[in-house]
């Protein structure tokens, strides 16, 4: 029987590798630089010659190993069809195929986000639950959907892209996906800061945030805490924002818990609070009970993913 799996997240600058056991303890974990040059073409290579020397040094053979799960940066079709990465140069092609010739291990692939979601299900913010939605707020805004403990990548692998669900239609700024009035617009770290600079600029409300050269989500939500009411106001508007979309998402899917992860959340309960508050308003009678936690594995969360992939399938 396996005892291991490796855990893989391919991000644009690193590429994060975990080695796990089979009941889902972190053994090691390491980084190797993202080669994008030359479309990505070295990017699977140097992933697999980083864990034979992983194996070759833990003295481990292939035998005991199950396979490698790996999430990466653009939609992914079930089958590991990678629909263009643009971030690694990668175009459209089987990327869990290509690395298995390589390796001669089975190998499973998703979208990063969903790979974070499944982490966060088996050993982070959503563990005991086995139907979640994962919400990362970053710079831009992303998710990742179980359900029954299996990601939900979609017919064209946009499953939980929920960052590009349109709110507001009279938005006028264009999202970085090239649409108007998208949730990332309003929820992201960015999203955050227009609309701080927007409130100090269009009002002469006495705010702490007019005493910081640049505004940063986490100054914002600093100064909420400390009282600020443009602040907080701020605050209000994400939290109301984000739990009408959630709302909306879960008279869909109608998950257990919705896991709020990425930077912005290490401002902590204050924004699964406010969220809550407003999801309660917004969401249909069935749902309103749906609970609401912080993410716990941080930078982890994709390679954990990665493991339960490969573990699960």
């Amino acid at each position: 029987m396996a005892k291991y799996v490796f855990g893989v997240d391919i991000g644009g600058t690193t590429v994060k590798i975990g080695l796990f056991t089979a009941e889902g303890t972190m053994v090691d974990k390491w980084e190797i630089t993202t080669r994008t040059d030359e479309g990505g073409k070295y990017i699977l290579g140097d992933i697999a010659a980083s864990i034979e020397d992983k194996l070759a040094e833990k003295q481990i053979d292939k035998s005991e190993v199950k396979g490698i799960g790996m999430g990466v940066p653009g939609p992914v079709k079930a089958d590991g069809t990678v629909l263009r990465c643009v971030n690694l140069g990668w175009g459209i092609f089987n990327a869990a195929d290509e690395l298995s010739k390589i390796i001669g291990l089975p190998v499973k692939v998703g979208n990063d986000a969903n790979m974070a979601a499944l982490g966060e299900m088996w050993q982070g913010g959503g563990k005991g639950f086995s139907n979640i939605v994962m919400v990362t707020l970053g710079t831009g805004v992303g998710g990742g959907i179980i359900l029954g403990g299996k990601m939900l990548s979609g017919v064209n692998g946009a499953g939980g892209e929920i960052g590009h669900i349109q709110v507001n239609d009279d938005e006028t700024e264009v999202c970085g996906c090239g649409r108007k009035g998208c949730l990332e617009q309003y929820t992201s770290a960015t999203g955050i800061v227009r609309m701080a600079n927007t409130l100090l600029n269009t009002t002469d409300r006495p705010s702490a945030l007019r005493n910081v050269q640049y505004v940063s989500a986490k100054e914002v939500f600093d100064a909420a805490k400390q009282g600020d009411e443009l602040a907080a106001e701020i605050v209000d508007r994400h939290g109301k924002c984000l739990g009408k979309a959630l709302a909306q998402i879960a008279c869909v899917v109608d998950p257990e818990v919705f896991v709020i992860g990425g930077g912005v959340s290490k401002a902590g309960t204050i924004i699964t609070d406010t969220t809550e508050k407003y999801f309660k308003e917004y969401a249909f009678h069935a749902c309103k009970n749906t609970k609401f936690t912080l993410a716990t594995l941080g930078n982890d969360a994709g390679m954990y993913g990665g493991a339960c992939a490969i573990m699960n399938d």
